[in-house]
């Protein structure tokens, strides 16, 4: 049987047309929002000036969560499992509330743009928020970014037959462009209009993918029956492995969101409560997300850009969940391969193919002209996700790792260095490609949970705690997240090294360590890392009241003023540049009379960029007192209060529904 022969490739001018008229949309947006907002200074760049109203701030949470990983993740793992995997997005509702209702108040009247940056305000020391930022950093490269180019390298490759570098790297310098030239309102923006394309297209598809099949009923009963035919499912060298039907057959608890705590391969506790930990971590604590939200105009806004995120995230298990197993029941051969010389041939990766389920429906199932609209909801879930978390990490560094390394940077050159932190990591994600590609796509969406799964529920159970408990201090979070990460890297090394295995190959991991499945392990590893924060924090000195204002949740609206544990060398840094300041300005008399003549080009590149010639001058000892002084606000007008309160209760009473109906 020839594969390669029925590959549909985009090639005709309707798709094309719609391709290219979707760029010129969003470089559009951008430039629209780089002439609207005020880039040229720390706030302005990194949290579009605070002045973001509702709508973009849920579209935009949704666009940064869903990235192409999710397309092609979520229907792989729907087409070889069933609905399941549908629970890691329906989780997400109940958190979002957590997020707008406890953890955004406490980030706001701390008065952070940064996540580690709250960590050293609310327990001094700079050990734990670096540690934190360099995690964050390593989380973002090696499972966000890798993966998400890959995903929508499988694609471009399904669909255009590209090479997957040249498409990678077009990707990543348009995405890259708008990203360094824009700041977070050029995102957020961007962020709205990829949202409606993302729903706009993935509605579409899913209409035509239902209809092929024949209905909702349809899939139920085809869906058990989706095998593989006899010829595709016999060993080729039946010395070396048999295969058994259990490789093939769809499972029987395929449509069971709730399943066998002990046999299934999502076990309903793991999927309540273990799920509840990463997203605790992934939408309270990630500095992608938890940055869409302190850009919003107040409070009440923060809450109903939650609620129509969480909202927005009841629509995957529909747009890609159900399509994927659509996917194998239409091309059963093809996404249900089991014999790994086949499936070689059919995606490049002997694991299997369950991940082309979905870039397989687009080039199949739609017409000309939709097809184009399609791929362009892939780029437009890539590039959104990626700008994102572009944005965010060089906010991260710029912010918690430059500022350590030169105190006296000033706004500028801040701004300079967060531009070129992105071109970095596009070339360290470039580098990381091969990577990705040998830990086979067969596991793409396992490969993010199971890392997440180690390397998260530490800093979890670390922000939950300095958020909630007064009593807990420097020394029981550090040792905390220390005992945690251990624990974590004890089980991570061993099944990198032994590899997942699949269902012809089984892992030969010792029982005793990859036994526990990565959900409940995640479980296992918040509480532990809890207790030990608890043992240290209670054994060691407490810290006072006077530095806790407003940096826990119980003090939120406290109106005492608060002593900032790190003052000393925020106090240090505010000095240095001051002097540097002063320096420039002795520099800048001298040079008066060379610098009339700057030349076009500078000029030209500093308003690209929306680097402004003058710079705030940096404030006095006085100007610093005053400003601590103009407490942060929290407070929310009750008519839109209650009303923002009672839509959380409706979204819960719909969530509930929902996982009542499928569980």
């Amino acid at each position: 049987m020839n594969f390669t022969e029925d590959k549909v490739t985009i090639n005709n001018p309707a798709d094309i047309t719609v391709i290219l008229s979707y760029f010129v949309i969003v470089i559009g947006v951008g430039i629209w929002s780089m002439f609207r907002t005020n880039r040229g200074t720390v706030g302005g760049y990194f949290l579009a000036g605070r002045t973001m109203v509702w709508w973009p701030v849920g579209a935009s949470l949704f666009a940064s969560n869903i990235g192409s990983g999710h397309f092609v993740g979520l229907a792989g793992t729907g087409a070889a499992s069933g609905i399941a995997v549908g629970g890691f997005e329906w989780n997400a509702l109940f958190i979002v509330l957590l997020l707008g209702w406890l953890f955004v108040p406490v980030y706001l009247t701390a008065g952070v743009i940064t996540m580690p940056q709250y960590l050293k305000k609310r327990f001094g020391g700079t050990r734990i928020s670096l540690y934190l930022s360099i995690i964050s950093l390593f989380l973002y490269i090696f499972t966000k970014i890798s993966v998400d180019m890959f995903a929508g390298a499988v694609f471009i490759q399904q669909a255009l037959g590209w090479n997957i570098y040249i498409a990678v790297i077009a990707l990543l310098a348009i995405t890259a462009l708008y990203t360094v030239t824009g700041g977070l309102a050029a995102l957020m923006y961007t962020d709205t209009v990829q949202t409606f394309i993302i729903i706009a297209g993935a509605f579409v598809l899913m209409g035509f993918s239902f209809k092929e099949v024949g209905g909702y009923s349809a899939l139920l009963e085809k869906y058990g029956l989706a095998l593989p035919s006899p010829s595709m499912r016999e060993s080729l060298v039946p010395q070396h492995y048999n295969i058994t039907p259990v490789c093939y057959t769809p499972r029987e608890d395929a449509f069971h969101l709730l399943r066998d705590p002990v046999t299934g391969d999502l076990p309903w506790p793991g999927v309540l409560f273990g799920i509840a930990i990463i997203g605790c971590w992934y939408w309270c604590s990630d500095q992608v997300i938890v940055q869409r939200c302190l850009a919003a105009r107040s409070l009440t806004h923060v809450k109903a850009g939650c609620i129509l995120c969480g909202y927005l995230k009841l629509l995957p298990m529909f747009l890609m969940v159900l399509p994927g197993m659509i996917s194998r029941v239409l091309y059963p051969d093809e996404v249900g391969c089991v014999v790994p010389d086949v499936c070689k041939k059919v995606c490049g990766t002997e694991v299997g193919c369950s991940n082309i389920a979905y870039p397989k429906l687009v080039v199949s199932v739609m017409p000309n002209g939709l097809r184009g609209l399609m791929l362009a909801v892939m780029l437009a879930a890539l590039m959104s996700s990626l700008a994102s978390i572009f944005n965010s990490s060089s906010t991260l560094f710029t912010i918690d790792i430059w500022t350590r390394i030169r105190p006296q940077a000033r706004d500028r050159e801040l701004m300079i260095v967060g531009r070129v932190w992105v071109l970095c990591i596009v070339a360290i994600s470039i580098c990381w490609i091969p990577v990705v590609q040998a830990a086979q796509s067969g596991q793409l969406f396992d490969y993010i949970q199971s890392v997440s799964s180690y390397l998260a529920p530490p800093i979890a159970a670390v922000f939950f705690l300095a958020i909630f408990v007064k009593r807990v201090n420097e020394p029981g979070a550090f040792w905390g997240l220390m005992g945690g990460l251990l624990m974590g890297l004890c089980r991570m090394g061993p099944e990198f090294y032994f590899g997942t295995g699949s269902c012809l190959f089984p892992s030969k991991c010792p029982k005793l360590i990859c036994g526990v499945h990565y959900l409940y392990f995640a479980v296992l590893l918040f509480f532990c890392t809890g207790i030990l924060v608890l043992l240290v924090s209670y054994s060691t000195p407490l810290i006072d009241d006077i530095h806790l204002h407003r940096l826990v949740f119980s003090l939120r609206h406290s109106k005492e003023d608060r002593i900032d544990l790190d003052w000393e060398e925020e106090e240090g840094g505010r000095k240095a540049r001051r002097e540097a300041e002063e320096k420039n300005k002795a520099m800048c008399v001298e040079n008066k009379s060379t610098n009339d003549d700057k030349s076009v080009v500078v000029h030209l590149i500093s308003w690209f960029c929306g680097l402004s010639g003058s710079q705030a001058p940096e404030p006095t000892e006085e100007e610093v007192a005053q400003a601590s002084r103009q407490l942060p606000d929290i407070s929310e007008d009750p008519v839109w209060k209650h009303l923002v309160n009672a839509n959380a209760l409706i979204m819960m009473a719909v969530a509930v529904y929902f996982w009542g109906f499928y569980a």
